[in-house]
């Protein structure tokens, strides 16, 4: 049998093919069988690149009849630097029967939007019933995801409150969002709070967090990265993405290094909660989900993307093996 051509996407294709309703759908599904046992992902291989600032990483997965893989980077110092996203990546899914190449997409949107969508499904999980209030804790790029997922799943009624270290970033999106720009400790305050920083150090305070609130650590995706106050985690339930991730890389590693925090005090995986297997928020007066990305969110919208791409006639046919 000869194969097909490998479909090529751009970051154009991707955007005009993937809706962020459709991208949750996807996700929340992926999770699911990730919390049944459903799903293969070998851990995140980290190729450490100190001497440039930054890190290459590879993420293979198989979920629900697709396989593929991202190669996506984080350096921090790219924008100052050579004028270039701080992340960008490639994805390549695969026919699992034949190996063959069905497409090779731009994954930095894709990397985005599930991002977004994961703490958007956490939030509809975890979070108590009809917040008012979404503080966004660092206002670059994945806060805008961060953003529009929320509001995919809320609506408009949320309040959109903006905190960063930039305070004209902090304002630029707040004027998008129609929301106020406000110091970190009021946006630490909201019924749902998004940190997605690069920092190493806690920027959001226990004593700024009120009871009731639901918080989605995006940020710490490495070790050594850290977002929250210690105590934070110690007065919630925490709920994690991968155990194997989360424990070296995620928000928790910091503290369960340290031995502030026990692994005994995190209850399970979101994917637990998805599948039913595991309480979300139960009688918690705190909640927080610690996200590290995973690579069976991006095999599953890059499954959404292709069959998009098949039945709108999107992409660039190429035969990498004529």
């Amino acid at each position: 049998m000869k194969p097909e051509k490998t479909l090529l996407l751009s970051q154009s294709d991707v955007a005009s093919l993937l809706a962020m309703d459709a991208a949750i759908a996807a996700v929340e599904a992926a999770f699911a069988a990730h919390g049944r046992g459903e799903a293969a992902m070998p851990p995140k291989v980290y190729l450490g690149l100190p001497a440039h600032d930054g890190d290459l990483r590879a993420m293979p997965a198989y979920v629900d009849g697709a396989a593929g893989v991202k190669w996506v980077n984080s350096h921090p110092k790219n924008p100052a630097r050579f004028g270039l996203p701080c992340v960008r990546g490639l994805y390549i899914l695969s026919d699992p029967a034949t190996a063959s190449p069905l497409a090779v997409m731009d994954a930095t949107r894709l990397t985005g939007v599930r991002t977004g969508a994961a703490a958007a499904i956490a939030s509809k999980h975890l979070a108590r019933p009809n917040p008012r209030t979404l503080g966004l804790v660092g206002c670059g790029v994945q806060a805008r995801f961060l953003l529009d997922a929320h509001r995919a799943v809320y609506g408009d009624q949320l309040e959109v409150l903006t905190a960063d270290v930039s305070r004209e970033a902090s304002e630029q999106l707040a004027a998008e969002a129609r929301g106020r720009a406000v110091s970190v400790e009021e946006a630490s305050g909201c019924d749902i709070v998004c940190a997605s920083t690069t920092a190493r150090a806690p920027v959001v305070q226990r004593a700024w967090v009120r009871p009731g609130a639901h918080i989605n650590a995006m940020g710490a995706d490495a070790p050594g990265k850290q977002e929250l106050e210690p105590q934070i985690l110690l007065d919630a339930r925490v709920i994690i993405d991968d155990w194997a991730q989360a424990t070296e890389s995620g928000e928790v590693n910091v503290p369960l290094h340290e031995g502030a925090l026990h692994r005994e005090h995190i209850q399970g995986t979101l994917g637990e909660v998805v599948a039913g297997k595991l309480t979300g928020r139960g009688d918690a007066a705190i909640t927080v989900f610690d996200s590290t990305g995973l690579a069976i969110q991006d095999v599953a919208l890059a499954r959404v993307l292709y069959a998009a791409a098949r039945s709108k006639g999107a992409g660039t046919a190429f035969d990498f093996f004529s």
